[in-house]
């Protein structure tokens, strides 16, 4: 049986818009990029290391943790980190000029990472006091300064922030209700010890430093566990690259780097690593 030729033409067309509408789902399905939200301090944000960001004030490099995470989960970033910063900068201006760091969160974000506490502390702030370039006894030790009177200032400074830190967790919740949490500890940044005249800080002195530093993680990673969120522990992913190895083997750089990096922060190298152990708590 023939048709006349504008039916047999009709029909072509038909057929062709419907392999158009079946072919379409498959492009529409294609999941969105990923909203990420990189909050934190200069542990996150990665001083010195290239390529700086136009935004001077706060130090934050293009090749931190957070764009490792982004480039790995194809998210879509927006970075907040800044050097320096403290939780009182989650919600309030810093230098009276930068937005607060929660500005940025949104309730269709769908990642948030965060990476805060040791400036809370004022532990990298009485870091450079630890610093001896003759051995003991010329010299004064930090470890006793601090802890002189049977009070340890430090330590109490970490337990004081450690519920504003759950607070801050609270908040991030209350903006950003979908979103997967991901905190991040500290480094390993001296072994047991300590390495002086390597690094110029006397042993007693290492081992003070680092323990504020894992008790600042630990009560992170608690405030993490009462809040839903997970944790990277990052001082167990750089363990044996702390700023005592070899500088090819170092996450973290010494007093006087041998990476381009800030002194007593992490490199590129180590950002990649946590850069992956991130994405991966996030997947």
């Amino acid at each position: 049986m023939r048709f006349p030729g504008r039916f047999r033409t009709g029909c072509v067309t038909i057929a062709a818009t419907v392999a158009t509408v079946v072919s379409t789902p498959a492009q529409a399905d294609a999941p969105e990029p990923l909203n990420y939200v990189a909050l934190g301090d200069s542990a996150a944000a990665g001083p010195l290391i290239p390529q700086q960001d136009v935004n001077l004030l706060c130090l934050r490099s293009n090749n931190n943790y957070p764009a490792v995470v982004a480039k790995a989960l194809g998210a879509r970033l927006t970075d907040v980190s800044c050097s320096g910063a403290t939780t009182k900068d989650f919600t309030a201006r810093r230098f009276g000029l930068l937005a607060p760091q929660f500005d940025a969160l949104r309730p269709g974000t769908d990642l948030v990472s965060v990476t805060v506490g040791a400036n809370d502390s004022g532990l990298f702030q009485e870091a450079l006091g630890c610093v001896n370039f003759l051995p003991e006894p010329f010299g004064r030790s930090c470890a006793d300064t601090l802890t002189s009177g049977g009070v340890d200032r430090l330590d109490g400074a970490v337990r004081a922030w450690a519920p504003r830190f759950g607070t801050a967790l609270k908040e991030i919740k209350r903006r950003s209700p979908h979103a997967t949490v991901v905190v991040t500890g500290y480094g390993t940044y001296v072994r047991e010890g300590g390495c002086h005249p390597v690094q110029p800080v006397w042993a007693r002195d290492a081992n003070y430093l680092q323990g504020v530093m894992n008790k600042v993680s630990a009560a992170a990673r608690e405030q993490a566990r009462q809040h839903g969120a997970r944790f990277v522990d990052v001082a167990a992913l750089t363990v044996g690259h702390d700023i005592c190895a070899a500088p090819k083997d170092r996450y973290l750089e010494g007093l006087v780097p041998s990476h381009a990096a800030a002194p007593l922060h992490p490199n590129a190298q180590g950002m990649a690593v946590v850069g992956d152990a991130v994405a991966a708590a996030a997947r």
